[in-house]
Order: C-alpha cells, then sequence, then structure tokens
C-alpha cells in the first residue's frame, strides 16, 4: 500500500516523446525544418474555411465527422462509413492499441520506426517487439520472424519516419500475407501525399480484402499540423470497435471543416507533391555530392548520415546549422546519433541548408 496514487505497470517505462526543436539559441530570425511540416503552407480553401466557423464556436461538432469522412470516400475512392477521424494520426494510434492490446500481449514495429509506437503499446500495458532493419528499411523477413503467438499487432509506417524509405505495394502484400489472420497489420501512410515511387501502395487495396489491415493518415504534414486531424480506413468490425472507446466529439469544427476543404483541394496537394519532389531531389542531390550519405527519401524531409570524423560529425552540423538559423531535427533519440532529419521548405531554404553544409564539409 501506497500514499499516493500508482500509474498502471508499464507507463513509467515509457520514454515521453521529445519533438524537435524550433527555435535557435541567439537567433532571433529561424527557418523551421524539424517537424515534417507542409513546406507551402495549409490550402487556402482550408484556411478560409477555417476561418468561416470562427462564430459559431459554442456549438459542438458533429460527433462522427460525417461531412469530412465523406470527403474522404469521395476523394479517394473509398466507403465513408469504414472511415473514422481523429485528433492527429497520434489519438487513431492511440486508440488502436487501447482496443487491440492488453497486459502479455506484443506490437511489433521496426527499428527505426515512428517513436510513437512503443510510447501507445507500453500505455496499453502491452511489450513493444522491435525488428531490426536492413539499412535503414524495414525488412519483411525480419518483422515476421518476430511474430509470436502473443503478438497482437504490427505497426508500419510506410515511408518510414525518420528514414524516408518505403516498402512497395509487393512487399507490403508478403507481409501482410505472412502474418497470422488475428494479427492486426497497421500501415500509418502519414507521408502518402508526397511519393512517387510507381511501385508504392497506400494500403487501401489491402484494407479492401483483409479483415485485419488498417491505414491510418494524417492532415499534419499536408498544412494542418496546427488542427490535429487524423483518420483511418479499415473492416467495419475494427470500425466498430474503435468507435466504441473513441470520444464523442473528439475532432473540433475548425478541424473538420478545414481538413474537409484540403481533401477536395486537389490541386493543391499536387503542387504540394510537385514542390516537395523538386526540391527533396535537388537536396538530396546537393548534400549527398558533399561527401554525406543521404537516404532515398519518399517523405517531406530527408536524412543525412555524418561520418565520425572530428569536426564532421552530426552534432558539430547540428551546431553550424543552427548558428546560421536553420533548426533540423537530431536523431539520437531514434538511435541514429550520426544523423540529421531536414524537412523540406522553400526553395530559399533548401539552397541555405545546402550552402551550410558545403561550408561545414569544407571545414569553413
Amino acid at each position: 500500500m501506497t500514499d499516493r496514487p500508482v500509474p498502471q505497470p508499464g507507463i513509467l517505462n515509457i520514454s515521453p516523446y521529445v519533438p524537435g526543436r524550433s527555435s535557435a539559441p541567439g537567433q532571433t530570425k529561424v527557418i523551421k525544418l524539424s517537424a515534417n511540416e507542409s513546406p507551402l503552407g495549409a490550402s487556402p480553401k482550408a484556411v478560409e474555411a477555417y476561418r468561416g466557423v470562427a462564430d459559431a464556436l459554442e456549438i459542438y461538432p458533429e460527433g462522427s465527422s460525417r461531412a469530412l469522412r465523406t470527403a474522404l470516400g469521395e476523394v479517394h475512392g473509398i466507403d465513408a462509413e469504414r472511415i473514422i477521424v481523429g485528433a492527429g494520426s497520434d489519438e487513431i494510434l492511440h486508440l488502436l492499441a487501447q482496443t487491440y492490446l492488453g497486459e502479455g500481449d506484443e506490437a511489433i514495429m521496426s527499428q527505426y520506426g515512428f517513436m510513437v509506437y512503443p510510447i501507445i503499446t507500453r500505455a496499453a500495458g502491452a511489450e513493444p517487439v522491435v525488428a531490426p532493419e536492413a539499412d535503414y528499411r524495414s525488412d519483411v523477413d525480419a518483422l515476421l520472424a518476430a511474430v509470436t503467438e502473443r503478438t497482437k499487432i504490427v505497426f508500419l509506417a510506410n515511408p518510414n519516419n525518420p528514414t524516408g524509405t518505403y516498402l512497395s505495394a509487393a512487399e507490403l502484400d508478403r507481409l501482410h500475407a505472412g502474418l497470422p489472420s488475428h494479427v492486426l497489420l497497421v500501415i500509418d501512410s502519414a507521408y502518402a501525399e508526397y511519393v512517387t515511387a510507381n511501385d508504392y501502395g497506400v494500403g487501401i487495396s489491402l484494407v479492401e480484402r483483409s479483415d485485419n489491415v488498417v491505414m491510418v493518415r494524417t492532415f499534419s504534414k499536408v498544412g494542418l499540423a496546427a488542427a490535429r486531424i487524423g483518420w483511418l480506413y479499415g473492416p467495419d468490425h475494427l470500425v466498430d470497435a474503435v468507435n466504441r472507446i473513441r470520444g464523442p466529439f473528439n475532432v473540433s469544427v475548425p478541424g473538420q471543416v478545414a481538413a474537409e476543404a484540403a481533401t477536395r483541394d486537389v490541386a493543391f496537394t499536387k503542387a504540394l507533391r510537385d514542390h516537395n519532389g523538386q526540391w527533396r531531389d535537388w537536396l538530396t542531390e546537393h548534400i549527398a555530392s558533399n561527401r554525406l550519405r543521404v537516404l532515398p527519401s519518399q517523405g517531406n524531409f530527408i536524412l543525412v548520415l555524418f561520418p565520425d570524423t572530428p569536426g564532421q560529425t552530426a552534432a558539430e552540423a547540428n551546431a553550424a546549422l543552427l548558428a546560421r538559423g536553420l533548426v533540423v531535427r537530431e536523431m539520437g533519440g531514434y538511435g541514429i546519433d550520426n544523423g540529421l532529419r531536414i524537412s523540406i521548405g522553400s526553395a530559399e531554404a533548401m539552397e541555405a541548408v545546402a550552402a551550410c553544409l558545403a561550408d561545414f564539409m569544407d571545414g569553413q
């Protein structure tokens, strides 16, 4: 017996999620490239819709985000009744873990997978199991080898954050085919809008022909990070189960209307993809030529790997970038001490990053 409330087992074993920094010491003007936010801001139509509900903030939201689900269904060609909307994809992932994990269960994730996965697993009383990656890329064979009779969920970010690497549609199919039917495959497609690879599969077809697959998406990377909107597409039985614990008013009215407008603004989404693809490739080419390794990315960011050579380490490069007001993401929390993740931003920002790292590698 203790003299104060005691958290559930596993809670104090959780390492809290630490967001990327947003400031640089001694700099009054910074360029934030640490959080994989939209390089073009939000859809103007989404901003207009958000402002349009400012005079009705006393009204509760429609509980199921029906108008947004309808828009998602129409634009993506999927059944709106099989969609759940949440306060960011983080809430969706928490709901899935709470629904399908418990004490004694295991959830599998890749070595460099999204840091939220172990947090939500432990919060549900289950144990995270980490499958090694093959050169910073999720390994289907390693994921399948990690499955035991205690496995209930496999979390897969595709493309992955922070590496930017991905599994093809064929590899996703092979992963799913190797899983027991009672194991839930969670395909986290947070960066799907930025993918340009021809062999990529977002997860919709797997959901539609399976009872144990769910696709999770977000609006945070396409201009609505502040609004906190995420969604899932899954089988009927999963949608029914998760809706039983989802809060009745979990998504704000401004968030719902902004996300609906953003969904229908397909021209803006294409402009985002085009800008990102152009400058992701440009920055990759320019940084890689400076004796650094850049992993091939399908997200709106790149992961740069630095040598251990004194004067050329990731920590020293980060300091050089901060000195010029360029804020990127250190990767020590992911176990990649020699890496920096750099979000794709404006043309001017990308040119500034490339110039800074060129000077850094040349010792200037």
